[in-house]
Order: C-alpha cells, then structure tokens, then sequence
C-alpha cells in the first residue's frame, strides 16, 4: 500500500498547442494505475487551471476526472484535495457530490510514522514582490468572490478567468517549470523554520513551482516539490516503508 501525491495538472489549460483532453486522460490513467494500492490521495493544488464555483452552477468539463476521483471516494479511498492559486474559488460541490476533503489552509497528516506538512505552496516564505502578494489578498477576500459571483454570468468568470491564466502563463519568460532557487527558494525557508517549530515533520510536500525536486533539510526532514502535469507529469510516492519518493508517469 501508498499514499500518492500530485498537483499542478491545470486541467483545462490550453499551452504551447498541448491537447488539455489529453493531458486530462493521461491523469485519469494514472488515477487508475494506483488505485489498486492507493490507500490515500493529495492533491495539492492546481488541478484545474481555473474553478469558480457558484452557488448551483460548477464549471463545465472535467468529468472523467471527477468522476474518476468519485469512484476513489465511492470505494473508500480519502483524497485530499488542497486548493491551489488557480483552483482557490471552491464551494462545497467537491466534498458534497464527489467525497472529497477539502483543504484551504496547509494540513498535516501522519502517514506511516511519518509527520507530513502539505500544502500547495503558494504564499509559503516571502518573495519579496508586493504586487502578487496583492494580488493574491484579492484574489482571496471572500467579499470579491460573493460580488463576482452576484454580478458576472458564470459565462463571463469563466472566459475571464481562462483567459487570465493562459495570459499570465504565456508571459513567463522561463516556460512551464520555475528555476529553482535551492535555500533562496521561498518554500524551502519556510520550511526552514517550520522544522525548526516542529522538528518531527519528515516531510513537507508543496506544488506551486512546477520543478520536481526532492530537497534534504536535515537528516530527518525533506522538502518535496512535486511538480506539474503540462509537459512532464510527475507524482509522488510514500511507500509503507516511509521513504517518499517522486516519479515521472510515462
């Protein structure tokens, strides 16, 4: 048996000519490549490019991923799901139609012995930029999200907010993955002082970056940077043994 993680699929996201029906059956493949012993699931943020749920409207698509993910739930695996910064606008219809728990804050869990901290990754360690962490309060005030939803037609949120994700993605100069920063890498001093507050935490399993990197704190403790699904999907593995490792689905 293992717990598996992944994040960063941007289901819905159309890049660089990427087919996004493809990259939604390769995840879904997946999901059934590791069910048979999958004795839990995280998702840890980004799975969908953009979601904002309304109050009796969801988005349209995805159905083979919920529905994949319903039969988890239906057959007594728990999956996790933690919101990203592109999938932050969720309601309730994921814990309630499909089984899902639902995290919009980091949680930690004890998986095989081992205390493990996961969250998306976003707003981990300061940046430094001013602007996205404005941004981001905006994006997160509870207030805008009622008066979009009051205001714009669900067919007006969605084409926005696409149409701003597949901006701010074909602006960056570095493509799909982040360059990562080793012990400059917000995350990663972070974690620093997290471990440093609790120092039984083996592992600290984040998205976000987009680069797949497994990076040693300590000899006990680990940062897990689980990467994304657009052009390479990688996911990761914590086996019973305790030993979390990341792997690229071929």
């Amino acid at each position: 048996m293992a717990y598996y993680f992944a994040s960063d699929v941007h289901l819905g996201l159309a890049y660089n000519g990427a087919d996004p029906r493809g990259r939604e059956r390769r995840f879904v493949a997946w999901l059934d490549s590791i069910r048979a012993d999958c004795e839990g699931l995280f998702l840890a943020g980004d799975i969908f490019d953009f979601w904002f749920e309304y109050e009796r409207v969801a988005p349209k698509g995805f159905v083979r991923t919920l529905g994949k993910l319903a039969e988890f739930c239906d057959s007594g695996i728990p999956v996790h799901f933690f919101v990203g910064n592109h999938d932050l606008w969720v309601g309730d219809y994921f814990e309630k139609e499909i089984g899902m728990t639902v995290h919009t804050a980091p949680a930690t869990f004890d998986l095989y012995g081992r205390t493990v901290f996961i969250a998306h990754g976003d707003g981990l360690g300061k940046t430094g930029d001013w602007k996205y962490a404005l941004l981001r309060r905006v994006f997160h005030s509870r207030f805008l999200r009622r008066l979009f939803s009051a205001v714009l037609h669900p067919n007006v949120m969605m084409r926005f907010g696409h149409w701003w994700s597949s901006h701010n993605r074909h602006g960056r100069k570095e493509g799909v993955s982040h360059r990562f920063r080793g012990e400059e890498e917000p995350i990663v001093r972070f974690a620093r002082v997290y471990i440093a507050e609790h120092p039984e935490t083996a592992y600290l399993v984040c998205g976000h970056t987009h680069t797949p990197i497994l990076h040693r704190l300590s000899d006990r403790s680990s940062v897990a940077i689980l990467g994304e699904w657009i052009e390479r999907p990688v996911y990761g593995r914590l086996g019973a043994d305790g030993v979390l490792e990341l792997i690229e689905y071929r």
